[in-house]
């Protein structure tokens, strides 16, 4: 009975992120038609703070799924922005604090601890888009006493927004351990990123490399709950995720 509250509980909880999304989703931005206006080092400031919004984000354990394992979930992360240089940029087109990030994750396991994954995203009321994917290789798999440590590559992709042309590639180190239905993580690694101001030709592509730490929880009751808070950067996201992983 106690478990099928909790499991109630979450249900609610994700119904609740995803409506409260909506509203602040609706008045996202979509282009940067004033690059122009920027200083070379606004532009840096942008690209960086870019970068640590639409970067990798695996939200998920060290542990590898195993061979036949699956993570699917809908997930929304909220980064900080610099809205002054976000409205220069954009003619005042970011009336926001936070830039909310919605994603669709699935995650497969693999043979011999290897797990491979991939998120998309299509920000509602813009035409931004951002598509990534993973490699993650589980060195220590992790047992009753000892905690998963693995290796993760990943890649992501901004598009969708003429004026800018975005990537990032990651590399991180994350460490987890079970306890029952609840396993805490953690993580370091560094973002490389390639930032290119379209038509702005008085702007040098910027190519900002990034640390980035993280903690997170991933609580399992029959639906999958991950909270997590990163700072990549000078630039704080928390996120939340709710989905089904086995």
């Amino acid at each position: 009975m106690k478990q099928e509250k909790t499991t109630a509980t979450i249900k609610r909880f994700g119904a609740v992120i995803a409506m409260s999304a909506l509203p602040v989703l609706a008045s996202a931005g979509n282009n940067f038609n004033s690059l122009s206006l920027l200083t070379q080092s606004q532009f840096s400031t942008l690209a960086e703070n870019l970068s640590a919004a639409t970067s990798y984000k695996a939200l998920a354990p060290a542990e590898s799924l195993g061979a036949i394992g699956f993570d699917l979930g809908l997930s929304l992360s909220g980064t900080e922005i610099n809205d002054e240089i976000f409205d220069l940029a954009s003619q005042g087109g970011w009336d926001l604090s936070t830039l909310p990030v919605p994603r669709l994750h699935v995650q497969k396991g693999l043979p011999l601890n290897v797990d491979v994954g991939a998120f998309y995203t299509g920000v509602p009321n813009s035409d931004i888009k951002i598509w990534g994917g993973e490699l993650k290789y589980a060195f220590v798999p992790g047992g009753i006493a000892t905690p998963a440590v693995a290796l993760r590559l990943g890649y992501s992709k901004m598009e969708g927004v003429d004026e800018i042309d975005l990537s990032n590639k990651s590399i991180e180190l994350t460490i987890s351990k079970g306890f029952a239905m609840l396993t805490p993580y953690a993580g370091v690694g560094r973002i490389y990123s390639e930032v290119e101001a379209v038509d702005a030709t008085t702007l040098k592509t910027e190519k900002p490399e990034l640390n980035r730490v993280y903690v997170g929880l991933n609580i399992n009751l029959g639906v999958n709950l991950v909270l997590e808070a990163d700072k990549t950067g000078d630039y704080s996201t928390y996120s939340a995720k709710v989905g089904i992983r086995f």
